[in-house]
């Protein structure tokens, strides 16, 4: 009879894809990811349009990513997973730091940004994180996001007292990071009602995506 103190869990692999124009980067990133334990490259894309196929193909856990690539850089990328692969999550690694990539990339739905410098065990800390859902950000980066993030409204906008109990509980969850599919989990409903509730919520509200809304969930609910 087996030691029930021996048993352990199987080990849950993060798969990642990894994306960027340079193949000496790819197989660097590729050599010191896979001395971890639970983390497996599954595929290499060299440019964005590459990098869209393979995530439809292999259903990456997570994307890692450069910024600015050929023929479609990481912000389009990273617009396009969010809309089309709401599973997957984006992680930017890049050499450029300018304010205007990293408020893009984090807009459009990025979990994390940070720079090639980081070094091998803070990288892979960060992919763990980003598969669970925080967001990472290299140092100094925060303060490059920051300007680009809406301040909080002080009232509750025109509309508001209209949400409906359900309505508000998905925008809390919205505003916890959970994406359409753990909503639906969590509330025992579809992912196409959720989608509903979610359109229903931004034109009541007068908002233009998820971030607007999380940001006035944290804002007036509580």
């Amino acid at each position: 009879m087996p030691d029930p103190l021996m048993t352990t869990e199987p080990m849950n692999m993060i798969r990642i894809l990894l994306v960027d124009d340079q193949g000496l980067i790819r197989q660097g990133l590729r050599a010191l990811l896979e001395l971890e334990t639970d983390l497996e490259v599954v595929g290499e894309a060299e440019n964005g349009q590459s990098a869209i196929a393979l995530v439809e193909t292999l259903h990456p856990d997570v994307v890692l990513l450069d910024i600015r690539m050929p023929v479609m850089d990481g912000v389009a990328v990273t617009r396009e997973i969010g809309q089309r692969f709401t599973d997957t999550k984006v992680l930017v690694l890049t050499t450029f730091d300018d304010e205007q990539y990293v408020a893009q990339a984090l807009h459009y739905g990025a979990k994390g940004y940070l720079l090639k410098d980081t070094p091998s065990e803070e990288l892979a800390a960060a992919i763990r994180a980003v598969y669970k859902g925080y967001t990472q950000l290299g140092p100094g980066l925060f303060e490059k996001a920051m300007p680009k993030v809406p301040t909080p409204p002080t009232n509750p906008p025109d509309g508001w007292e209209q949400l409906t109990p359900r309505e508000k509980e998905v925008l809390k969850l919205i505003a916890a990071g959970a994406n359409n599919r753990e909503i639906a989990e969590s509330l025992y409903i579809s992912e196409g009602t959720v989608k509903n509730h979610v359109t229903r919520i931004l034109n009541q509200l007068g908002l233009r995506d998820r971030t607007q809304a999380a940001i006035l969930a944290h804002s007036f609910l509580r």
